[in-house]
């Protein structure tokens, strides 16, 4: 990554902030070493200054931001000035110029970083990405249909569906509740918002079950259930679905806990059925504790899968998917900036749209799971632990699909 900022001050702007704060404005802008070599000459304070400025504006867009006092400007061994940044500098590498004219001090940075995607953790086996063929159009790579969202939960079917495009999937069908229709209509520019007939305001209930199940039969893959609420119709059109819809689903959020309110459903489900519970979720299904399953992450998971006759993605830390024969994956990645609302309907979503590209449920779950969290490392490492939001996510998912392929996958 390459990036050039350029600023100007006015000397005399400078010299009037000293004049009314002192060493308050000093103590904020300039390290101690920058005040001793300054010695409060307003030339070199409004040069210092400006290349501070030049520096951050390199950073814009970047989400690394470092503040003036930790950027420090020092003359270099032959006197041209050389920029400092006081942490981590992440690799990157500065270049500085001030010049002064008719008082007024003016600095460009040039800013030499190494893009910090390509640090990818090792790929667990079974991550494996679908072909691209040059001569490909949309048809080639799968319809995704998603029934997602409701009255106060539209968020949760924007991301599901959306992360399912952006991971590929050829056409993205996002059915939603006649009421909240409009707003996913003018939301989702890419994805085809169509709307379903409703039970109760924002409320898909089973009256819709001969529709969806029919626009499924013509579809490579489903995803059901982010913010799709809990009205008992919607749970029934949910379950019915689960038993017999032709094409894989991915079954997450309130599409699980329709399935834990049915224990006879367990061992009952159509094949290539897909669940994604966190914790809370898979004690429901299981019918155990969250410190139980915590305990051994890799036979909850396991004997989840060999019960409920579907592969299991155990969600946290080092997700664990597991494939009813037994097969079971262990992701690498500890993220905790993905804690956060939306981060598991955008998960469903990428898986959807793996399979949705002809990738088998099992490889699709640890390549999603795989993707989606690197992608949040990679904003974790600008941002910090702290402050992702899920649609930050969007953008990153076809980076690290990109990045992976360039490595082979």
């Amino acid at each position: 990554m390459q990036r050039i900022g350029v600023d100007a001050v006015s000397v005399d702007r400078i010299e009037l902030a000293v004049k009314r704060s002192g060493t308050g404005f000093l103590n904020k802008v300039y390290t101690p070493a920058e005040q001793a070599y300054c010695a409060g000459n307003p030339d070199r304070l409004a040069g210092r200054w400006a290349a501070k400025e030049a520096v951050i504006k390199c950073f814009d867009g970047t989400g690394i931001c470092f503040p003036r006092r930790r950027i420090e400007v020092l003359p270099g061994p032959n006197g041209a000035p050389r920029a400092r940044l006081l942490g981590d500098h992440r690799g990157a590498r500065l270049e500085v110029s001030i010049t002064h004219h008719s008082r007024l001090a003016v600095a460009t940075a040039h800013l030499e970083m190494p893009d910090i995607v390509d640090d990818l953790l090792p790929a667990p086996d079974a991550v494996l990405l679908p072909d691209r063929p040059r001569g490909a159009h949309k048809g080639t790579f799968g319809t995704a249909i998603v029934l997602a969202g409701s009255l106060g939960y539209t968020g949760a079917a924007y991301l599901a569906s959306t992360a399912a495009a952006r991971t590929g999937a050829g056409l993205v069908k996002l059915l939603v509740a006649d009421t909240i229709y409009p707003i996913l209509a003018a939301k989702c520019t890419e994805v085809m918002a169509t709307p379903v007939q409703e039970v109760a305001p924002g409320a898909i209930g089973h009256a819709a079950y001969g529709s969806i199940l029919g626009q499924l039969a013509n579809a490579e893959v489903g995803v059901i259930g982010p913010g799709l609420g809990r009205d008992s119709s919607t749970w029934r059109l949910v379950l019915d679905l689960a038993l017999h819809a032709k094409c894989p689903l991915v079954i997450d959020a309130d599409g699980l806990n329709a399935l834990a309110d049915s224990p006879r459903s367990k061992g009952k489900l159509a094949k290539n059925r897909v669940l994604t519970p966190h914790p809370g979720e898979l004690a429901r299904l299981t019918g155990k504790t969250i410190e139980a399953l915590e305990a051994d992450r890799h036979a909850s998971a396991r004997k989840a899968a060999k019960e409920w006759g579907a592969v299991v993605v155990m969600k946290g830390a080092h997700t664990v998917v597991a494939h009813p024969d037994g097969r079971i994956s262990e992701d690498p990645h500890e993220v905790p900036a993905l804690a956060t609302g939306g981060t598991g309907d955008v998960l469903a979503g990428i898986i959807g749209g793996l399979i949705a590209q002809g990738s088998d449920p099992f490889s699709a779950a640890v390549t999603g799971v795989y993707i989606h969290a690197a992608a949040g490392r990679r904003i974790s490492q600008r941002l910090g632990d702290s402050g992702l939001l899920a649609g930050d996510l969007l953008m990153e998912i076809p980076v690290v699909m990109n990045v992976l392929r360039q490595g082979g996958l």
